[in-house]
């Protein structure tokens, strides 16, 4: 067992010892659950497709609801429309606040292959249907709910809850999150930990669950290549065009195999996974590094693209833009591409590398977006509190490293601890949603996310 694997099993150890102290006073946990499924449909019927955004309408909404419960909160804006909702609720001052993070607004959806319009909020079948319903509005129901039903049952916590509901976080978060922290970070001061979206309870095919905490995350390394060439007719065309060139260097990129790493955080990840992988898997990833020497293992291992993207860099080219017209040869031509690079690789050099692949001193690479890396540490009273409430459901914790980004990273660079976890029960099925057809969660899910919301914050205060 390595080093850093047993550094995660004395986390849990320790808490498995802690109490998840009962809420104070008797919550109506059906209620709750049917009012936080309301409140995420209503919601979600406030359009907030990015772009553009307009999330001005659903943080003055997220407020309303605050205000009829009577906690403080406002709305901000980095632009015109572009809102972010604050409320607060009281502790009693024994220990530093707790920011309740999530994004108000969603990607695009299609309502082509939906079996209800996209932005309906539809209740049906025991579901909340509809864009945003896990990725992200579903995080600011249980969030909402969570603080609105402690300030009912008339309990009040050591730390104050702050919720901060942001736009823009589906474009990267610049005018949301980012501006949030470079201009109105005095609305969450002096902020011990932070919880956001990331992580999950895992629900395997054969009903294992696991605590997934997201402790880091890949970071982006947006790139645009853009090819120039002589433009002309297409009937007539030359050896050698902008969008051949293209083509040629999105081949090579395509065919690029980035080396293979096995990071701590990657590491700690499988080996506590290891008791409830399958059978054939359990010693591999009680020490991945040197199972993936194996050439065996290392090409089963890669099949999977969740597994190969936590042990390697991606490139995945997204968006292409040429010529409008069959017939016409452009002068330009350009590909967007999504690289994610693991938290310990430098933009700039990954950049330089991409040059060497692509090997066309004529293409120019330009960097679109990308921010320093961050994670965050799992020895901490946030992250026992959490494995309390794990321990109860007899379920393991899993300290992950996302695939993608959130924007816990703009925090984490103020020294506020982050981490990614709902406390929603999650199937690959539910996944398939996120970003696609038919997203949706369950009342089932939105009642005991809320309440496991309630029992982790208990147990946080029961450590102070």
């Amino acid at each position: 067992m390595s080093a850093g694997s047993r550094r995660w099993c004395a986390v849990v150890a320790v808490a498995a010892m802690l109490p998840v102290t009962a809420v104070a006073a008797e919550i109506d946990w059906d209620k709750t659950g049917r009012d936080a499924a309301q409140l995420l449909s209503d919601y979600i019927r406030v359009n907030t497709t990015n772009p553009p955004g307009n999330e001005t309408a659903a943080a003055t909404f997220i407020a309303g609801r605050f205000k009829q419960a009577g906690i403080d909160s406002r709305v901000v804006e980095s632009a015109k429309g572009r809102g972010i909702v604050v409320a607060r609720l009281k502790g009693n001052g024994g220990a530093r606040p707790v920011v309740l993070l999530n994004h108000l607004d969603v990607v695009p959806a299609d309502p082509n292959g939906w079996d209800v319009p996209p932005f309906s909020g539809t209740i049906r079948d025991g579901y909340v249907w509809g864009r945003g319903a896990l990725d992200c509005k579903g995080t600011g129901a249980v969030d909402a709910a969570a603080m609105i039903a402690l300030k009912r049952s008339g309990v009040t916590l050591k730390r104050d809850l702050i919720f901060v509901g942001t736009a823009d976080e589906e474009a990267g978060g610049k005018m949301g999150a980012g501006w949030f922290a470079n201009n109105r970070l005095d609305l969450i001061d002096n902020a011990e930990f932070l919880l956001n979206e990331g992580g999950a309870i895992r629900v395997r095919a054969d009903g294992g669950r696991a605590y997934e905490v997201a402790v880091s995350e890949k970071t982006p390394c947006w790139l645009k290549l853009t090819a120039t060439g002589d433009a002309g007719h297409g009937s007539a065309p030359a050896a050698e065009t902008a969008v051949t060139r293209l083509v040629g260097a999105l081949d090579r990129l395509h065919h690029y195999q980035p080396e293979i790493r096995v990071l701590p955080e990657v590491a700690a990840y499988y080996a506590a996974l290891a008791d409830t992988a399958p059978l054939e898997r359990r010693e591999r990833y009680r020490d991945l590094k040197a199972a993936l020497d194996d050439p065996n293992f290392r090409q089963a291992f890669l099949t999977d693209r969740h597994d190969a993207a936590l042990v390697r860099n991606t490139v995945a080219p997204t968006v292409l833009s040429a010529s409008n017209k069959t017939n016409v040869i452009p002068r330009t031509a350009s590909a967007e591409v999504d690289c994610r690079l693991l938290p310990d690789q430098d933009p700039d050099a990954f950049i330089a590398t991409v040059k060497q692949v692509v090997n066309d001193d004529t293409i120019a690479i330009e960097k679109l977006l990308s921010f320093a890396p961050s994670s965050s540490p799992t020895d901490t009273a946030f992250y026992r509190a959490i494995a309390a409430v794990a321990a109860s459901e007899h379920a393991p914790v899993v300290p992950a490293v996302l695939t993608g980004f959130t924007d816990s990273h703009y925090f984490r660079t103020h020294d506020i601890v982050s981490y990614g976890f709902v406390p929603f029960e999650i199937t690959d099925d539910d996944e398939q949603g996120v970003h696609g057809t038919n997203e949706r969660v369950s009342v089932v899910n939105l009642r005991d996310g809320t309440r496991r919301l309630i029992e982790i914050l208990h147990a946080l205060d029961a450590q102070d």
